[in-house]
């Protein structure tokens, strides 16, 4: 599995009350806390005159949100794609992400009614074909399980945490994918 070598921008959604108390998030379906709603406009005016044609987004209210408030900035249109939720973490959201997280990365272990993480891959893998066959380049609104996964199929480290509302560019070179802040 791999993406097309096709730059795209991806962006993860501002910050929610479980992302300030390091809680695992996964299908809870929660809005954006006000810091994340500040992350979401600064985040617009980033990504202002940067090319982007269109928003494909996550389907889930803390995307939706953030798509919404930068999308006062670019007015672009905006598709709602749901192969880019967030994972399922079944019976470990609303928990802290430690000790389980690295386990569950590594596919030695599954909460029980999760997704696997090589689920995850595979699941984003065939979405990004779709998405990067639009007209570009695209700006990705979605989450921090979902940019592990696009890490790992980029083949950069999936280590370290996503930042909230931070555009992140990615772009294949000679030398394998970069992901530029």
């Amino acid at each position: 599995m791999s993406l097309p070598e096709i730059p795209f921008w991806f962006l993860r959604h501002g910050e929610t009350d479980y992302n300030a108390r390091g809680l695992s998030q996964g299908a809870i379906d929660i809005p954006l806390n006000d810091n994340g709603r500040t992350q979401a406009r600064a985040a617009a005016a980033m990504l202002a005159g940067k090319g982007i044609v269109a928003i494909v987004c996550s389907p889930m209210l803390r995307t939706r949100e953030t798509a919404a408030i930068v999308n006062e900035v670019l007015n672009l249109p905006i598709s709602f794609e749901p192969a880019i939720r967030e994972v399922v973490f079944g019976g470990m959201e609303g928990k802290p992400l430690s000790p389980w997280f690295q386990d569950w990365m590594d596919g030695t272990f599954t909460p029980d009614g999760a997704e696997s993480f090589a689920e995850l891959v595979a699941r984003l893998s065939a979405a990004m074909q779709t998405i990067l066959a639009l007209p570009g380049p695209v700006l990705v609104v979605a989450h921090g399980g979902v940019f592990r996964a696009l890490r790992d199929l980029m083949g950069v480290t999936r280590e370290g945490l996503t930042p909230n509302g931070m555009p992140l560019y990615c772009k294949p070179t000679a030398e394998g994918w970069q992901v530029v802040v």
